[in-house]
């Protein structure tokens, strides 16, 4: 696809493989067999699935990291195109395999997963073309929690660049145990916008059992408004001002994969249509659960007008649950 600027986002980060099977109830023995209802492939990772979410959403997108030569990695450079996102800026090695996971869904939605860390760490900051962030209203820093010499040495440098020539900074997080490179996150978060990671990620990152108490660690070390998603309880969004919950409304839940990335998708359409980041996180409640409708981290979101439509239609639902006062 042609380098085309400017863009409207820019994500930046974890670009994966999924292949995704269901309903998964066991792994059978030896070399016996089980017959699935569905298995699919879909570009994942906190970078390359928000920007094909964006995409669908009607955003123009342009994605970068790291994959491999490998046939995997054509694969997902493949459907990401597809989708819509550019890709020029997405880097390829021989040094390791494109970062691919195998996920068997059980019939709850609940999805264990086997990891090939893969090509993702091996993104060169001095192969990424500055030209790439020109006239982006947003760039979206994803899963770079995984992605070690990268986020220690250019994250932070490259989000003060981008702040400082006009565009906002919004990042998401991919381990489920961030704290392992949380010097480094917290010294990223100084130069970040936005923080939308999900409620276990933040209370790991700080050390605390509480997402309000983490996201105002968050806050004081430079963040100008924590989104956090809590799951089937919504989202909480708490800024230097105010505290706000935005309750879930209930939906058929097939397969959670890439509801986290959809939620991000969500809030950076909210806030390219000058939505405060209440209003977006409105919209990225909706997303995330759209996602979670079908299988794969693409299900469940086809464009911007049905997103709409659906979160006029589940404003009208009882919330699932509420978050707890005294949280």
């Amino acid at each position: 696809m042609s380098h085309a600027p400017p863009f409207e986002v820019v994500c930046v980060g974890a670009h994966i493989l999924d292949v995704l099977g269901r309903p998964v109830t066991e792994i059978p023995a030896g070399q016996g067999g089980a017959r699935l209802e569905q298995i699919r492939i879909t570009a994942a990772g906190t970078a390359a699935a928000t920007a094909v979410d964006l995409a669908r959403l009607g955003v123009r997108v342009a994605s970068v990291g790291c994959v491999g030569t490998d046939e995997i990695g054509d694969v997902l450079l493949g459907l990401m195109a597809r989708h819509g996102v550019d890709t020029v800026g997405v880097q390829r090695t021989d040094a390791a395999q494109t970062s691919a996971t195998m996920l068997p869904i059980r019939p709850n939605g609940e999805r264990p997963a086997l990891h090939v860390v893969g090509a993702n760490a091996h993104l060169r900051a001095d192969a990424i073309d500055p030209h790439l962030f020109d006239g982006a209203p947003l760039v979206h820093l994803g899963g770079l929690d995984t992605m070690g010499p990268f986020l220690r040495d250019h994250a932070a440098p490259l989000a003060a660049r981008v702040r400082a020539a006009g565009s906002r900074v919004s990042v998401d997080l991919l381990r489920a145990r961030p704290s392992r490179a949380g010097a480094a996150v917290r010294a990223l978060l100084a130069h970040v916008d936005w923080l939308c990671p999900n409620e276990e990620q933040l209370c790991d990152l700080y050390g605390v059992d509480d997402p309000r108490r983490a996201a105002r660690h968050a806050l004081d070390d430079g963040v100008r408004a924590v989104a956090v998603s809590l799951g089937a309880d919504g989202c909480l969004v708490v800024t230097a001002d105010a505290v706000a919950h935005v309750p879930a409304r209930a939906v058929d839940v097939v397969d959670t994969t890439g509801c986290g990335d959809a939620f991000s998708a969500g809030l950076l359409v909210g806030l390219l249509a000058g939505r405060d980041v209440v209003g977006a996180a409105g919209l990225a409640v909706v997303t995330g659960s759209l996602a979670a409708t079908g299988l794969g981290s693409d299900a469940g979101l086809t464009d911007r007008a049905a997103a709409l439509a659906a979160e006029r239609d589940l404003a009208e639902r009882p919330p699932t649950r509420r978050f707890p006062t005294n949280r």
